[in-house]
């Protein structure tokens, strides 16, 4: 199969292609430890003031803080006068923190040119009006169109050159959008004509009979795929339209978050693919296959195509659909109806979560860069127990909607000193472009807005960033050469409680598997190295417990029996968290677990 690429840097920064053969591998370096530090971004960005938002670039590029800390920024949209808007998102995703005051919507202007927003005005419903906020936004025919709850509404941009954000009440464009399951956001665009296409992700992870639990075969039929797993187009031209099956424009795209349309008006979408193929299915994948299955991808949309979920997934190591194992797959060799399934234009790194997608239609950027990709990789929680991925800003070369070679890291550094959900400092989430061709990266961790502009002649080549590196802020030292450990001064277990009946010795053999180190655990990915929780996990020290009254025998119960319906969490925790735990295992991570609890309470 020619034309698919993917993504895989080694330590000197070097990009190669991947073979049929390769296994996708990214050598993590440690970075930067809050977003009040800077970076060292070497000799290429010398000439960027100040320390480019705490980010490293691909040579030839600079960037500043357009705007900070508006609250969980998801998508935007530039119109042609510069001004920016961007719609916000709440809810569980984000531990149901409280939103700034005002509505989820929010127009941005630099009135004065200096790279960073000096008019910023929040407009639309908040929570008092009963408005969670969302993911998607476009504009249209002097019109702003925002996801809201289970809507699409527009507002009229305003027509005073003194104004900013819309003061009109919206029209309602579609409702009864489905809110439920693993991915209740709706991601859309709009194209030329106003046809919106819009994202409905799936409401479960490979369309089970019971969602993300061992053994659980898949659906059939996948009746799912009626409302859901796809993308559903409607008109930006008519009010009132109303969610249904009929208006479904292409299927088995698990949940495609960033819309991207070409020069030419071809349509592509990003692709999630889909978890746990070892914690559900131990007896044909082991830890280390799930950690690297499947790809992540970037399609072409086509009325009527099927891209292949839930019966398919995609093999990055053998650049081919295979079939799940939910629907008679045996571990990746066997095809069956994948065979028929449209496969991706590009693929990159399991589990790094591709949040939005640009192609670069500008003038401003080196040609290199012009007709190319922008993807935005939130990041992993589910690589365990391989280091998480992802967490910056990756270049795909493209050409006639095909690939054209290796992708390369554009911008890196998001992230900080950890990569994982509940620590990471930022979380690339959304691009726009504006009218003079700078690229605008937003971040849904805590709220910035990054302006990135070239500083590169127009041949200028493509490069990868380098490798972000920990620097003093006050000093500006340069960290060494062997890179930063953030967990090296972490509580060992030498320092805990032990419990009642339980060792020392279990203690630490419960520490080394809780964060990956042993028996393939994989308990950091989701609870955090720091066991206080993300997005798809509970905190497991705040003294909290959800399940059992925290003591020793229930900590043990729950390890052993999962949680198939888990409280304020979308995702099951299968049994002994679906790593291949034995009993003595077990009881020394619940013993692990009682300890950090123990010595945080007290």
């Amino acid at each position: 199969m020619t034309g698919l690429h993917g993504l895989q840097n080694n330590t000197t920064g070097r990009v190669t292609l991947c073979s049929f053969a390769s296994v996708f591998a990214l050598a993590l370096v440690s970075t930067i430890g809050s977003p009040a530090l800077a970076q060292t971004t070497g000799a290429a960005n010398n000439a960027c003031h100040g320390d480019n938002g705490g980010l490293t670039l691909s040579p030839g590029f600079c960037a500043t803080i357009f705007a900070d800390n508006l609250g969980h920024v998801r998508h935007m949209a530039v119109a042609p006068n510069g001004v920016l808007y961007a719609n916000t998102w709440s809810g569980r995703y984000y531990r149901n923190d409280t939103p700034p005051p005002g509505g989820f919507l929010i127009a941005l202007k630099d009135n004065a040119g200096t790279g960073r927003a000096d008019v910023i005005e929040r407009f639309g419903p908040g929570v008092p009006q009963g408005s969670a906020g969302g993911t998607g936004i476009a504009l249209y025919n002097g019109y702003v169109f925002a996801e809201e709850n289970d809507k699409i509404v527009r507002y009229k941009l305003p027509t005073d050159a003194n104004s900013i954000a819309p003061k009109a009440a919206p029209e309602i464009v579609v409702s009864g959008l489905p809110l439920t399951g693993d991915h209740p956001m709706h991601p859309f665009k709009i194209d030329a004509d106003g046809h919106i296409y819009v994202d409905l992700g799936s409401a479960t992870n490979a369309c089970q009979a019971e969602n993300r639990v061992k053994g659980s075969a898949g659906r059939e039929p996948c009746t799912e795929l009626e409302t859901r797993a796809g993308v559903w187009r409607y008109d930006a031209n008519k009010t009132d339209q109303h969610f249904s099956p009929t208006e479904r424009y292409a299927t088995g795209i698990r949940n495609g978050e960033g819309f991207a349309f070409d020069s030419a008006g071809r349509l592509f979408v990003t692709q999630h693919g889909r978890d746990q193929l070892s914690q559900n299915w131990p007896n044909l994948y082991k830890p280390d296959q799930s950690a690297d299955l499947p790809a992540e991808e970037v399609v072409e949309v086509q009325q009527g195509g099927d891209y292949g979920w839930p019966e398919c997934y995609f093999d990055g190591a053998q650049q081919k659909l295979v079939l799940a194992p939910e629907y008679g797959g045996d571990g990746g060799t066997k095809v069956g109806v994948c065979a028929d399934k449209k496969a991706p234009v590009a693929f990159f790194p399991a589990h790094w979560a591709p949040n939005d997608l640009l192609i670069y239609t500008g003038k401003a950027f080196p040609a290199a860069y012009q007709g190319g990709a922008f993807i935005a990789f939130h990041g992993s929680w589910n690589r365990a127990p391989a280091p998480q991925g992802g967490y910056n800003v990756v270049f795909q070369p493209l050409k006639d909607g095909k690939a054209t070679g290796p992708s390369i890291t554009f911008a890196d550094g998001f992230a900080g000193a950890f990569k994982e959900p509940g620590r990471s400092a930022y979380r690339p989430t959304g691009f726009a472009m504006g009218p003079d061709g700078a690229l605008y990266i937003s971040d849904d961790k805590h709220g910035r807005i990054w302006r990135v502009t070239p500083h590169a002649g127009a041949e200028a080549a493509l490069a990868p960033a380098p490798a972000p590196l920990v620097a003093n802020a006050a000093t500006g030292n340069a960290g060494p050469p062997e890179g930063m450990h953030p967990n090296a001064g972490r509580s060992t277990s030498a320092s805990l409680p032990v419990p009642p009946g339980a060792t020392k010795e279990q203690v630490a053999l419960g520490e080394r598997i809780f964060q990956g180190e042993a028996a393939d655990g994989t308990c950091a990915g989701c609870h955090g190295s720091d066991a206080n929780g993300s997005p798809v996990a509970p905190s497991l020290v705040n003294g909290v417990w959800f399940f059992g009254d925290g003591s020793l025998n229930a900590i043990s119960k729950t390890i052993a029996d999962g949680v198939p319906k888990p409280r304020n969490y979308s995702d099951p925790m299968p049994p002994r968290g679906g790593a291949p735990l034995s009993d003595a295992d077990v009881a020394a991570v619940s013993a692990y677990v009682w300890a950090i609890n123990q010595q945080r309470s007290n």
